[in-house]
Parts: C-alpha cells; structure tokens; sequence
C-alpha cells in the first residue's frame, strides 16, 4: 500500500530517498546490551519472503525514535503468511536482527523464513518436526528465522550472539539462524 500526500510524494519514495542519502557505518559491538548502542543515527532492516514474493528495504528507526508506519509495515510483512495473520513484532527483535545484518557488512537483504506466527501454525509446524517449540517466541512476535547466502550459519549466529541481546538458534541443516530477544542463550550447530 502506498500512500501519497498532497506534493504527490509517496511515503515509500521519501523514506527510500532518505535512505539514499543517509550513510549507514556498521556499529562495533564490545558488549551490545542496548543492541544497537553506537549504531548511529538510523536503523535500517532488509528482507524478502520467498513465500509472498514481497520484499522490504526500511528505515524503522531515525535519532531515537521508531517510524510507526515503517515498523507498521515490518509486521505485515513479517506476518503469519500461512493465515495471512499480522501482529505487532517486539522491537527488541528487528533490533537484533538490524544489528547483526550491519555487522555481517552485507547488502544482501535477509530471507525471512518464519516471523511471526500464530498458535495454528505453531501447532501444525510442531507436529511435522521436532525443532518447533510448544510455547515459541514465533507467537509472541518475538522471533525470526533468517537465511543469508552470502553468509554461513556460523557466521550469522556469531553475529547475532555477540549483540548479547536474546537467543540464537543454529540450524546448519536447514539454513538458517533462528533470532530471538528472549533470554540470552544458544542451542545447535
């Protein structure tokens, strides 16, 4: 959805300009307990869904403050696309997730394979596999499986692990790192 003021300039257009002109420096992280502590001026999440086909390049977040219809955005997307059932994704969790993409200095948007989801799905998804936890973050909107093929799963959990910011889950079979900003904690390989 699209949405243009009175000059004709879309919202979209005017964030994406924004973003053309503003320079993004990958933080350093010593110690990350405020996860993008030093990350600068802007937040800035990339993702497609090979699921909808969509795909979301966002500046959620300018001088201390979230951009409520970027972040809007980030939880229609980031959706239950099996239901096609949203609901609002915790901040602490694209946080994360923005902090270890700027720290793995790639472009290449993340593949989201999983946000949120809802307790139907949960349940089915449990039922084929055993990795699928009964009471998961995923309902909470408090978690996100992520693929990069530009980077390995070791490389994305490390990052994702040193912003010591929620729980990072390795899942080298499948492909991707499952981000949380649950209790700080690590589990596969």
């Amino acid at each position: 959805m699209t949405i243009e003021s009175s000059t004709g300039i879309s919202r979209r257009a005017l964030l994406g300009a924004f973003a053309a002109t503003a320079v993004v420096a990958a933080p350093t992280f010593s110690k990350a307990a405020g996860v993008l502590k030093n990350a600068g001026d802007i937040r800035r999440i990339r993702m497609y869904s090979a699921r909808t086909g969509e795909r979301i390049d966002m500046i959620y977040w300018v001088e201390g403050h979230y951009i409520k219809d970027a972040v809007k955005e980030v939880n229609h997307f980031m959706r239950d696309w099996r239901t096609d059932t949203s609901s609002p994704i915790d901040l602490r969790t694209i946080d994360i997730m923005a902090a270890s993409h700027n720290l793995l200095d790639v472009s290449e948007p993340y593949m989201l394979l999983s946000g949120y989801r809802t307790p139907k799905t949960n349940s089915m998804l449990r039922s084929k596999s055993r990795n699928v936890a009964r009471n998961s973050l995923h309902m909470k909107g408090q978690a996100a499986d992520l693929r990069l093929s530009s980077r390995s799963v070791n490389q994305m959990a490390r990052a994702a692990a040193s912003c010591h910011a929620g729980g990072v889950g390795r899942y080298s079979g499948s492909n991707f790192v499952h981000m949380d900003c649950g209790p700080i904690r690590s589990w596969g390989a």
